[in-house]
């Protein structure tokens, strides 16, 4: 057999058609292209897994930011989120991708011009990310901060990729297609319908822009996005690269064909329905809410069914898991699959959730996955890929053991902790009294409580990040024990499908027809979407309208827009669920009507603070500015950080036509000329605001950017609350909304 033959992975499948042989070709692999993302993939772990280090640190010594806007918490965690998604996964992907895919297909990729512009350019993105989230422009969609000129970037270089992919495959030797290929057609076009339907928005500015969707509308829509991002960019994929790289590291078939083709079809379409289960007992629907949560139990049998492929691959083969660090970490990372496809549905089911959902058990979850079945398993391409690339063996398998070790006590200490402080996080804040009052109504205790199991996440993952900087050490010690090869010489049989064939359907009919496979796998994940989406916004009822609810004031506007910018719902929910212990605590639950003017929604995902949707007319003004200003000032032991540079920062007003103007685009009723009067009633108000800090004997600039802030979070939550007056009753049909001033 020759060498290009042996790269195809044998499996447990049907005998092949028969085939007449023409000839042998002779091509060669592009590796130049795998060793530049995987360099990147290092790189960007080691800046990814930092910013997350530094973050958390913050959680238990706010100080760790220095007072510095640009590395506050709320700034840090999105940067830190998407250097580890986009930039150490999403180069880790390209990377296992490149390799396998060659040597699958048969064939160099499509085009050496498009690789190269995959790679440059979507790193260039990355450093984008990496400048302007610290800066502080987002749209604060979570896994989608990134504004709209890079959003355009994004589409165009995934593009890009996905055209290099099916080129590739279309020019392939090798007839049939391998389980791999069929996981890497499903990413293509499953992330390029994510990105572009979630990132739709009207420019304000070169930096700044608003959803076309509001309220309840851009949650369903950002959530089926948030969470098959998860599914689609670090599951399937990386699915893809598991049936390639493990079969070959163990040198074993696939333990079971026909359990590889029920895995992929039932995952790519069940996964699609499930993302409304990050938003149980919201504003959402009930319906939206229940297909999340049934979709969502279901995904354990496709979950598990690929798991046990993977594990149950290495039948007989464990003598050499046991030498070889490489399958160490292949092992983990399968396990860890298998735990967080079992935990998410768990998550979905409502009780659960009522319980776990705003709390640390939810970030406990996410890094079982992002630390376990993502850093693993590619920690386990590194070690594989950098010997065969450089020709040599590993420089040190010691250290690679010893990184092992290392880093899976580094997730130990990382999960188990916030397992636990969720836990306790989700029973204090339900917790009464015998009487029938809240055991601890003060937010703060509970945030108190769990602080020891915060110092010690910041201890696992400082052993990860010790981990990752020794692979990095190994890496370039056998890059400099070996020499590179810039392309690998293969060889292939031409081979010509008889015509004496006979025509009946089976699935390794359809392997051999990619463009019929790609169509299909589309319709499989655009169905879902399309059920859940449409209906949300066709059918009015679905959000019914409050005629109290009017669009923000002008200073409001641009309080909201800086609340985005600092990242505050990084830290707070706007959204009370109908639960006794939350109405008791904030106030009456969140209605779908009171977002119709919300671009985008802020409701959040997790509570390291309280939820903010009921703040409003709860503390006088001169309290959030001292809050802001030194949070300990006003609630001792707050591990929120301080906001001094809101106090003297000027408020830019010279874009908020063209706010109101793109708001006006996507619904908002601002009346016609409110431009040329806005500014006005935005000085008013902020005198309004000036005088009331004046009673609590704080003076200030009312050009002030805390000035807008204050002026935003007093509005929080009034808009349906009892005044001395009848208050509007709500209605099922809307009224045209005038901009209103908060009096405070």
């Amino acid at each position: 057999m020759n060498a290009a033959a042996t790269d195809v992975q044998t499996v447990k499948e049907p005998a092949k058609q028969e085939q007449r042989v023409s000839g042998i070709e002779t091509f060669k692999y592009d590796n130049k292209i795998v060793r530049a993302f995987a360099i990147a993939t290092v790189i960007w772990g080691i800046v990814g897994m930092s910013a997350g280090l530094l973050a958390a640190v913050q959680l238990f010594f706010p100080a760790a930011n220095l007072n510095l806007q640009f590395v506050t918490f709320g700034r840090l965690r999105p940067l830190h989120t998407n250097a580890v998604i986009f930039a150490f996964v999403g180069n880790g992907m390209f990377m296992g991708i490149y390799y396998s895919l060659q040597r699958l297909c048969r064939a160099r990729m499509f085009s050496d011009s498009l690789s190269w512009l995959n790679f440059w350019g979507w790193n260039a993105i990355i450093v984008s990310a990496a400048i302007t989230l610290p800066l502080g422009f987002t749209s604060s969609k979570e896994y989608a901060e990134l504004e709209w000129p890079i959003d355009i970037a994004i589409a165009v270089i995934w593009v890009t990729f996905t055209v290099n992919l099916i080129g590739t495959i279309l020019k392939r030797r090798e007839k049939h297609l391998y389980v791999a290929i069929w996981f890497y057609i499903a990413t293509a076009l499953t992330v390029a319908m994510l990105h572009i339907v979630n990132s739709l928005e009207i420019p304000v500015t070169m930096w700044k822009s608003y959803s076309v969707y509001a309220g309840v509308q851009d949650a369903l829509v950002q959530w089926w996005y948030g969470h098959n991002a998860v599914a689609f960019f670090l599951t399937t994929p990386y699915l893809g690269l598991m049936y390639y790289f493990l079969p070959k590291a163990a040198n074993r078939p696939v333990f079971s064909y026909r359990l590889s083709i029920i895995h992929f079809w039932a995952l790519i379409f069940i996964y699609i329905w499930a993302g409304p289960h990050h938003l149980l007992y919201t504003a959402l629907p009930e319906w939206a809410q229940s297909l999340g949560m049934v979709f969502s139990v279901m995904l354990v049998a496709p979950s598990w069914g690929g798991m046990l492929n993977g594990l149950l691959t290495l039948r007989g083969a464990w003598d050499k898991v046991r030498q070889d660090p490489m399958l160490k970490f292949m092992v983990v990372a399968v396990t860890a699959y298998g735990m967080a496809t079992l935990e998410g549905p768990t998550l979905a089911i409502k009780s659960v959730n009522s319980l776990s959902h705003y709390t640390d058990w939810t970030i406990a979850h996410v890094h079982t996955g992002a630390l376990g079945w993502n850093g693993f398993l590619t920690f386990s391409m590194l070690y594989y890929l950098f010997p065969r690339l450089y020709n040599t063996k590993l420089w040190s398998t010691r250290l690679a053991n010893y990184h092992f070790w290392i880093a899976l006590l580094g997730m130990m200490f990382y999960i188990v902790p916030m397992y636990w402080s969720g836990i306790t996080q989700g029973m204090m804040w339900k917790q009464f009294t015998k009487d029938g009052f809240l055991q601890y109504p003060n937010f703060l205790e509970t945030v108190i409580q769990i602080i020891p199991m915060y110092r010690l996440r910041a201890i696992g993952g400082s052993l990860y990040l010790i981990g990752a900087w020794i692979m990095a050490f190994n890496l370039w010690k056998t890059a400099r024990s070996g020499v590179f090869s810039p392309d690998t010489e293969a060889q292939a049989a031409v081979a010509i499908p008889s015509h004496t064939e006979k025509k009946r359907w089976s699935h390794r009919a359809l392997e051999a027809k990619p463009m019929l496979l790609t169509s299909l796998a589309f319709g499989a994940v655009a169905i879902g979407g399309l059920l859940e989406i449409v209906p949300m916004i066709v059918v009015k009822e679905n959000v019914p309208t409050i005629a109290s609810v009017r669009p923000y004031s002008s200073l409001e506007l641009l309080g909201r827009d800086i609340y985005i910018r600092e990242g505050c719902v990084g830290c707070h929910s706007q959204m009370i669920r109908p639960l006794r212990s939350e109405t008791e605590r904030y106030g009456e639950y969140s209605k779908a009507g009171e977002f119709v003017y919300d671009h985008p929604f802020l409701w959040g995902s997790k509570r390291t603070g309280p939820d903010l949707h009921r703040i409003g007319g709860k503390y006088p003004d001169a309290w959030h500015y001292n809050h802001l200003d030194d949070p300990r000032s006003t609630s001792p032991g707050s591990i929120m950080p301080r906001y001094p540079w809101l106090l003297t920062q000027k408020l830019e007003t010279n874009s908020l036509p063209a706010r109101i103007g793109a708001l006006r685009k996507v619904g908002v009723p601002y009346p016609t000329g409110y431009e040329a009067k806005a500014l006005a009633e935005l000085k008013a108000q902020q005198a309004k605001v000036v005088l009331n800090l004046k009673v609590g004997s704080v003076t200030s600039d009312p050009d002030a950017e805390i000035i807008a802030l204050i002026a935003y979070l007093q509005r929080l939550g009034t808009d349906i609350r009892a005044t001395p007056t009848a208050a509007p009753a709500p209605q099922k049909t809307a009224q045209v909304a005038q901009p209103i001033q908060n009096t405070n």
